[in-house]
């Protein structure tokens, strides 16, 4: 399993009148973290795009707990937790500067070769990189 962890603070532009997260910023939020978590393997969107590969989100899930509010320090785990074939899937876990649950969340992200828009395999230089975090140990 790979897991990373990243942090943001929420701005005052990303809440409701009552200083509260906007519920639709959580999908920009799992974006965040999903980008970073690449980026810890050194993968970006934009090195699999030179490669001709697009990311698309094709199903995204949140279930809330608590609200998190203006200013507060957010800390999002993201968690693969099955080694990518012509997907990848990601939980999320949302949490706060006490430590608090605020929301869970899924998104399941296809591979697609961008001349054709069609559905491919993981490519075999990402399968590589991700081998190590789902090896057998033991």
């Amino acid at each position: 399993m790979f897991t990373t962890q990243t942090q943001l603070r929420v701005r005052y532009g990303e809440t409701d009148q009552m200083g509260v997260v906007y519920h639709g910023n959580y999908a920009l939020y799992f974006e965040i973290a999903r980008t970073e978590a690449l980026r810890q393997i050194d993968v970006t969107y934009r090195s699999l795009e030179e490669n001709g590969i697009m990311m698309p989100v094709v199903n995204l899930t949140v279930n809330y707990k608590k609200p998190a509010k203006y200013d507060d320090l957010l800390t999002i785990k993201s968690f693969f937790k099955v080694m990518p074939t012509v997907k990848t899937i990601i939980d999320y876990e949302v949490y706060n500067e006490a430590n608090e649950l605020l929301c869970t969340g899924q998104t399941t992200l296809v591979f697609v070769d961008m001349k054709t828009n069609k559905m491919i395999r993981c490519p075999q230089n990402l399968m590589e990189i991700f081998a190590p975090f789902f090896e057998d140990r033991g």
